[in-house]
């Protein structure tokens, strides 16, 4: 089975993800394949170039992620430019990252942050899981990362899709603004049981 995870930012989706790869499921994590591609030497770094510009590049560490964020939240058809630049690739190391465990049956859980928001995403998995959170949680959370502000995870918020949207285009919903993390594992382990997904030993996860 083919797993979409999703949430917005701060809700708690790297807990649940590593849930997962714990139960011998196959983690492909999306924000991870990004930022190999967008190192120093990255495939997607010259396409990026060109769109704009050398001053989103670190000298030594490939794309100046921060830089860059800053100009795609604050510019709409930026950030729709270098989605398209990146999802294809991502999509395409994706793909070639779970043919592994395509070939055994194992479960495959696709950790998409903008899932909801690509729309490319869902035809390619089964069920959709998404983590849910307050608001006021994700501020909470979010801002007290280290080098994060406020203003910064409230953009971040802002830019990607509302409760509402995602809860429609989630098979499973979890809300995850006050649960203990007994509570989530329980919670999950009630999801992959309705969904008849089995524990895989751990040492079959590896690709």
């Amino acid at each position: 089975m083919h797993i979409g995870l999703t949430g917005g930012i701060a809700s708690g989706k790297s807990t649940v993800a590593s849930w997962w790869k714990a139960r011998g499921a196959l983690l492909v994590d999306t924000d991870a394949l990004a930022r190999e591609l967008t190192q120093a030497g990255g495939e997607a770094l010259p396409a990026i170039v060109q769109r704009f510009g050398s001053s989103v590049l670190h000298p030594e560490l490939g794309l100046d992620r921060a830089q860059l964020r800053q100009l795609v939240l604050s510019h709409e058809g930026a950030r729709r430019d270098l989605e398209a630049i990146l999802h294809p690739l991502i999509q395409a190391r994706a793909a070639a990252q779970a043919a592994p465990a395509q070939a055994d049956g194992r479960p495959i859980v696709f950790d998409v942050p903008l899932l909801v928001e690509s729309r490319a995403w869902r035809c390619q998995v089964d069920r959709v899981l998404l983590i849910d959170c307050d608001e006021a949680v994700q501020l909470q959370r979010g801002s007290a990362r280290p080098g994060w502000t406020v203003a910064q995870v409230q953009a971040i918020m802002a830019a990607q899709a509302s409760r509402a949207q995602r809860r429609a285009a989630a098979d499973a919903t979890l809300d995850n603004s006050r649960l203990s993390l007994e509570q989530l594992h329980q919670s999950l382990q009630a999801v992959a049981v309705h969904w008849g997904i089995r524990q895989w030993p751990v040492e079959e996860s590896r690709p």
